[in-house]
């Protein structure tokens, strides 16, 4: 109590309102090469189309990857995707047509960094994102010098004249429309296809729209355009058709009548290459998951089977501690070789460390590949990622993924090796997740073990990821405990907080029971003037089955059921 020197009531708050948060459990990781979209970055795709749209469609060298990611689109919607590339051999398409000056600007960071201010070496213009798919990109421009005879005019309702905001200034003759092409029709399918079009924006540096935005052609294009980058164009160009445009182009408004265009000008861009993406590359684009501070990711999905990024995705989400590496066996393992997949899934599963933080399974299914319109091989690991966030979304991440229930496999024309019951054995003694067709069932995951050798509750699917889900939560809550005494009210807020969340966790059928002990018990003088906290928290997690035992027992007629219940 405050002190007082007179008789008086004094008024004070304790909260004991706050909650253990709730924490996110359904967001998958990817990485791979695509033939579009940034590279080196951290993008959050939510469906099939939007992966389509920001990283290309999949093509005869990436698709085992693009399809490892659409699949877990299938059951979730939440993927932090990362493209890997080549820094040596993977390009933007540009304008200027000469090998040498093919250049790679892996996102809008490098691009604003590096390549912003210009490039003449590079042309005009750059492919907004690396690969082989820029080069069908495609750049016209007119001003009122040229719109009469510019073959793109009827796309716009008038020519370009002088800006309101530029006459305003003074000044004259700063409008241009720009389009911008898919001249191979590799984007859209139809060749000469108009992908974007930016109409009276202004070759003044300090050029405003009617509502305040900038309105100088390369800030705009800069911020709207999905295609291209504005690099020299028109400082340093000698084209005749920009006239001497440098001169002008680029000045502030005030008394600038700008230099007109002498013709209007088209550009196909070129030199775009997708490159020859390694192993490596792959590695260190996983890397970009490491820092569980920065990137908050559940579910790690690791595409074709290979060991060394097998490897890799293992040693992220043990380092992390709150992740999940699904893992599939090489595709030469199961597709094509009858008689020796067990042996080989079984070889390839002991080349990888034990590991509770990943989950292997047993191989590859056949889908259709709508863009190409052919079939192909793809690996299980998107799809037993999914079924886990799907699992979320329907029941609790402490539910086993597997079985009838929760475990079925979406698009699956057949299973490259669907084990029959003595290989499901050999299989899951080793820690190996069969996914299996039945008759009239469906294609459905039949195990939920992770890669954990030894015997432990780790070594299911469901007691890992309820131990996840407690441990992020929790810790996340006993941050607001950092910097404050170590005595008995901070340890009897910190149990207040921590026992409604397991109870109510436990009436989720999450675990079977609890207790938390924080107190002079484990928070000894010892303890806290090392300025340390302590809280045990005991779990005993809910197993899900995985073996029935049906005994049907025939009893003669006359018996009591009394006389025999329990004697077998």
């Amino acid at each position: 109590m405050a002190f007082q020197l007179s008789p008086g009531v004094n008024v004070s708050e304790i909260d004991l309102t706050t909650i253990v948060p709730s924490v996110a459990t359904s967001i998958g990781a990817f990485a791979g090469p695509f033939a579009w979209g940034p590279v080196g970055e951290v993008t959050t795709i939510s469906d099939e189309v939007r992966l389509a749209a920001r990283f290309g469609k999949p093509d005869s060298t990436n698709y085992e990857y693009w399809f490892s990611a659409a699949n877990f689109l299938a059951y979730a919607n939440n993927l932090k995707v990362v493209r890997a590339a080549s820094l040596a051999s993977t390009k933007n398409a540009t304008a200027n047509t000469v090998a040498a000056a093919a250049v790679l600007i892996k996102n809008d960071d490098d691009w604003l960094d590096n390549y912003s201010s210009g490039s003449v070496a590079r042309g005009e213009f750059a492919a907004r994102y690396a690969g082989a798919l820029g080069n069908s990109l495609k750049v016209s421009i007119a001003d009122a010098n040229t719109y009469s005879g510019w073959a793109y005019s009827s796309q716009f309702t008038a020519a370009p004249a002088t800006s309101t905001f530029v006459s305003n200034q003074g000044g004259a003759n700063d409008e241009i429309h720009i389009i911008v092409i898919d001249e191979d029709g590799k984007f859209t399918g139809t060749s000469g296809t108009v992908l974007e079009k930016f109409g009276f924006v202004s070759k003044a540096a300090d050029a405003k729209d009617d509502s305040g935005n900038t309105n100088y052609y390369k800030n705009v294009i800069a911020n709207k355009s999905a295609y291209v980058h504005w690099l020299s164009h028109p400082t340093g160009n000698t084209s005749a058709s920009y006239a001497n445009a440098s001169s002008t182009w680029g000045s502030n408004a005030s008394g600038v009548s700008f230099t007109q265009l002498a013709a209007n000008v088209t550009l196909s861009l070129a030199g775009g290459a997708d490159g020859t993406v390694s192993t490596a590359n792959v590695v260190t684009a996983y890397d970009f998951f490491s820092n569980a501070e920065q990137i908050d990711i559940n579910l790690i999905v690791s595409g074709p089977g290979d060991a060394t990024v097998a490897a890799s995705v293992i040693t992220i989400a043990e380092s992390r501690k709150d992740a999940v590496a699904f893992i599939s066996p090489t595709k030469a393992n199961v597709v094509d070789n009858a008689g020796s997949e067990a042996t080989d899934i079984k070889t390839f599963r002991d080349s990888l460390t034990s590991s509770s933080y990943a989950v292997i399974d047993s191989g590859y299914k056949y889908q259709y590949d709508k863009y190409n319109d052919v079939y192909r091989w793809i690996p299980l690991n998107g799809d037993i990622a999914g079924l886990c966030a799907r699992t979320d979304l329907e029941r609790d991440p402490w539910f086993s993924p597997g079985g009838l229930n929760r475990g079925i496999i979406k698009n699956v024309i057949k299973l490259a090796y669907s084990p029959d019951k003595t290989d499901r054995d050999d299989l899951y003694v080793k820690g190996i997740n069969p996914v299996v067709t039945f008759q009239g069932e469906g294609t459905v995951l039949f195990g939920d073990k992770t890669m954990l050798s030894k015997p432990s509750a780790f070594d299911r699917i469901n007691v890992r990821r309820l131990f996840i889900v407690l441990e992020k939560a929790i810790a996340k809550a006993a941050r607001f405990s950092l910097f404050e005494f170590n005595d008995q009210f901070t340890r009897a807020s910190f149990v207040n907080l921590v026992e409604p969340y397991l109870r109510d966790v436990q009436g989720r059928r999450g675990i079977y029971d609890f207790r938390v002990v924080c107190d002079e018990s484990n928070n000894t003088p010892e303890v806290i003037d090392r300025n340390e906290f302590v809280g045990d928290i005991y779990i005993k997690p809910a197993r899900s089955i995985n073996f029935i035992q049906l005994n049907f027992v025939a009893v003669r007629t006359g018996v009591s059921f009394d006389e025999v219940v329990g004697k077998f």
